[in-house]
């Protein structure tokens, strides 16, 4: 099994005909996803490698089945490009564009939830559940991830692949990785995501790559905390040169500290304090997480 996407997923490419969609495409493609169309306004009809490009997603659906939407369209027409999927009935949107301004983002995430749509993004790198699929960008070194049954979620779209690495030169797999993207909204959160993991039964453990700045890494370390997760959840939260740093943006428009808020102290001490293994370098991450499935299997027996 696999949580949000797998072999079957039928997945729509919003922007296809885009430098990045075109790519994005190709790569997907490449991978064995399950990619059956396309969608830019005006270049109906088109073709982008052998799929058909529609100008609307409704007009997409009433020839193509559709599971899963990812979004590659410039940022100031990301929220009109989201609602049209939300209306035409699509489940799981992916947004990979950055820069999409904040108001905008915040009308997307409430019209999302208002009509039970996954949204992961905005700024997200995509969806990847090794040797079955792929959605968006995630995984150019697609030799970083290899199946198993560990999940990742992460803010940053390139730590996912670097996690999933280290997992896999230990002979560790992975059933799914979420890059949930690093702005200061976001469609899913940790918590949100660990929720699907924990009802996930070929999901072991999950192991969390977090950064300074918003509130994310406490909200998980209080899910975790209420017993809402009983699988073993490791992490590492990088910025520990920043924590002296108030109110610094440092790369993603999330990774801001204001105040003593968001800092990497305060999230490792919540996180610690949930009963969650926190590595201090990124490497200890495979050393922790042996340890929290050596203890977890044993209580099982």
């Amino acid at each position: 099994m696999a949580i949000l996407i797998d072999e079957k997923t039928r997945i729509l490419v919003q922007g296809i005909t885009g430098k990045q969609g075109a790519i994005a495409t190709k790569e997907m493609l490449s991978y064995g996803s399950n990619v059956v169309c396309g969608v830019t306004p005006g270049k109906g009809g088109e073709y982008v490698e052998g799929l058909s490009v529609y100008n609307s997603v409704r007009e997409a659906l009433q020839l193509s089945v559709i599971d899963a939407s990812v979004v590659y369209v410039p940022p100031f027409f990301v929220k009109n490009a989201v609602f049209e999927a939300i209306d035409a009935g699509v489940k799981l949107i992916v947004i990979v564009t950055e820069c999409v301004p904040l108001h905008d983002s915040a009308k997307i995430i409430a019209y999302a939830r208002e009509h039970s749509v996954r949204l992961i993004g905005p700024s997200s790198v995509g969806i990847i559940s090794p040797g079955r699929s792929k959605v968006g960008s995630v995984g150019g070194f697609d030799r970083a991830f290899s199946p198993g049954k560990v999940g990742i979620l992460s803010k940053s779209g390139g730590m996912l692949s670097e996690t999933a690495l280290l997992l896999t030169q230990r002979g560790i797999g992975q059933s799914t990785a979420v890059g949930i993207g690093g702005d200061v909204l976001i469609g899913s959160s940790f918590s949100d995501l660990l929720s699907l993991f924990e009802k996930d039964e070929e999901t072991d453990a999950v192991v969390v790559f977090g950064e300074i700045g918003g509130s994310y890494e406490e909200e998980l370390a209080a899910f975790i905390k209420h017993k809402n997760c009983t699988k073993p959840v490791v992490a590492f939260i990088s910025g520990a040169f920043a924590d002296h740093l108030p109110s610094i943006p440092l790369g993603h428009a999330g990774a801001i500290i204001e105040g003593a808020s968001g800092t990497r102290t305060s999230k490792v001490s919540s996180l610690k304090a949930a009963g969650v293994l926190v590595a201090e370098v990124h490497h200890e991450l495979v050393d922790l997480l042996e340890k929290a499935l050596s203890s977890w299997n044993g209580k099982q027996k």
